[in-house]
């Protein structure tokens, strides 16, 4: 069951970069990535904070080890607040986030909450916890190779350096928690 919950988990996080990418559907290797524009990186941003505030709020209610409903209650929390930071960043801007076609992160994520809602006691502690390290090391290796680069707008670039540290801290916390779970 674990094994399976690694493929998904790593299903989640491939979704993660190649929606960065923006090569979620490529049918052929002739297939050309459309250009990352500011709104597509701030939805596929949008996108990754509720997905952890819904996966956090999961972990919140459902695990079994109170240090893992505590991680999981501070995941939704700020991810919530970042989430929010950028919504009232985009309206200043005039932006309309827009997310790629065929969004395979959507996907992802369903499967994944599918997977985890199916889980319980410390399978599902551990099968969050294994998810929360490969989402944050995608969305960590999206920001750093995919989006800051082809972000066009200054505001948003700052914004996404300036929240980007806790990506990798909310990585480590998840780490250790299932350093000690094993």
């Amino acid at each position: 069951m674990i094994s399976q919950n690694r493929s998904i988990t790593r299903l989640t996080a491939v979704a993660v970069v190649a929606g960065a990418f923006g090569l979620l559907a490529a049918a052929s290797p002739r297939a050309t990535a459309p250009k990352l524009d500011d709104p597509t990186i701030c939805a596929i941003f949008d996108a990754a904070n509720t997905y952890d505030i819904e996966t956090g709020s999961l972990a919140a209610t459902k695990a079994s080890n109170k240090a893992v409903r505590d991680f999981g209650a501070m995941l939704a929390r700020d991810h919530k607040m970042v989430r929010q930071q950028g919504r009232d960043l985009v309206k200043s801007l005039g932006v309309t986030p827009t997310p790629p076609k065929d969004f395979a992160l959507a996907t992802a994520h369903a499967e994944a909450m599918k997977s985890l809602r199916g889980l319980s006691g410390s399978a599902f502690d551990k099968a969050f916890l294994q998810h929360e390290v490969d989402f944050h090391n995608a969305v960590i290796d999206a920001v750093n190779k995919t989006l800051m680069p082809a972000i066009q707008n200054a505001q948003v670039k700052d914004f996404v350096a300036k929240v980007a540290p806790a990506f990798v801290a909310h990585r480590d916390a998840a780490q250790n928690l299932l350093n000690k779970q094993k």
